[in-house]
This record gives C-alpha cells, structure tokens and sequence, in this order.
C-alpha cells in the first residue's frame, strides 16, 4: 500500500498558482523600480493627490485621514533615526561621532528609503480603498482633528531634532560625497 503525500506530485491549485505567478511579477517590477526613486515618489505623489481629491470630493473619511497621517508621521520618524539609537548604545561604547576627532561612520536609517516609500504608497492605497467603505465615514469636526495632528508632528519633530542635534547626526544627504584634494594657496611673488 503506498503513503499518500511521499512521492506522490503535490496538486497546485489554479488559485495559489495565479498568487505565485502575481507575487513573482509584482516583485520584479518592484524590483526594478528600484533605481528609479524620482519617479517612485512622483508616482506616489500622484497617488496622495488622487487620495485628497477622493476626500475632499466626498467630503469625508477625515478620521482616515488622520489615522493615515499619524502612520505617515510615524514612518517618516524610523526614516529620519539612525539603526542603532545613540542612547541605548553609548552603554556599549560603539556610537555616532560627537567629537571631530572621533571615527565617521555613515549614517544608516533604521528605515531605508525604498522602504519608507513602499510603506507610505501601500498606506494610501489602503486608505482610498477605505474610502469606499462607508462605515469607516465617521462623523467629526475636521478642524480638531488637523490641529491636533499639527501639534503632536511639532512636539514629534521637536523631539526628533533635538536628538539629531544631541548626537550630531543628518539623516539627509544629496549625492556622493567627493574629495577635492588639497586646497593650494595661490602665492603671489
């Protein structure tokens, strides 16, 4: 009597072999996005734009709005922070550079650029999709809802700067850095 399942061939359903077949195309071209980051956020530009014109066409789904703004917030915080925070590993000894003297090591992100943008183009996405749901169409009065997130992003970034200007560290940097050599003085004899 055979087993079933030991060398019997395993039976894909037509279902999991269209996931499988979406999942590897969706990663290759995600993958070969990659390179292309003007493009990645213009494109996720255009998707916030459609996402607010949805809302303001629809005159609501603000408290989506603003659960879609706190987790923008909270993305663009692991964006902006080193991988290894500062206070928890001066007890180890290895650290950011405070001094000029000490070594310089590059600033890594605890949440990389592709990451961040994948996250917050998949947030708005969900969130015009749940602008369709009209159980998530809470009534509320917007105004509070907008002061309310303007002053937690100001107490938050506050924070967040004042880390960066404790530990000296920028989490933003345009193109290569390059050498330039020796600056020769011109002597006029």
């Amino acid at each position: 009597m055979e087993e079933a399942g030991s060398d019997a061939p395993s039976v894909v359903t037509p279902l999991a072999q269209w996931r499988n077949d979406f999942s590897r195309a969706f990663q290759y071209y995600l993958d070969r996005s990659t390179p292309h980051t003007l493009e990645r956020w213009l494109g996720t530009l255009a998707l916030a734009a459609i996402y607010v014109l949805r809302v303001y066409y629809v005159r609501g789904f603000y408290i989506v709005s603003y659960g879609l703004g706190i987790y923008i917030m909270n993305l663009l915080i692991g964006f902006m922070s080193p991988q290894v925070d500062p206070e928890l590993e001066i007890l180890d000894g290895a650290s950011l550079p405070t001094k000029d003297s000490d070594e310089f090591k590059p600033f890594v992100r605890r949440l990389p650029e592709f990451k961040f943008w994948y996250a917050i183009t998949k947030a708005f996405c969900i969130g015009f999709l749940m602008t369709f749901i009209s159980v998530l169409d809470v009534p509320v009065f917007w105004p509070i809802l907008l002061c309310y997130w303007v002053v937690l992003f100001i107490l938050t970034m506050k924070r967040q700067i004042m880390h960066m200007i404790k530990y000296k560290y920028v989490p933003f940097s345009i193109g290569k850095r390059r050498y330039s050599g020796k600056k020769q003085g011109i002597s006029r004899d």
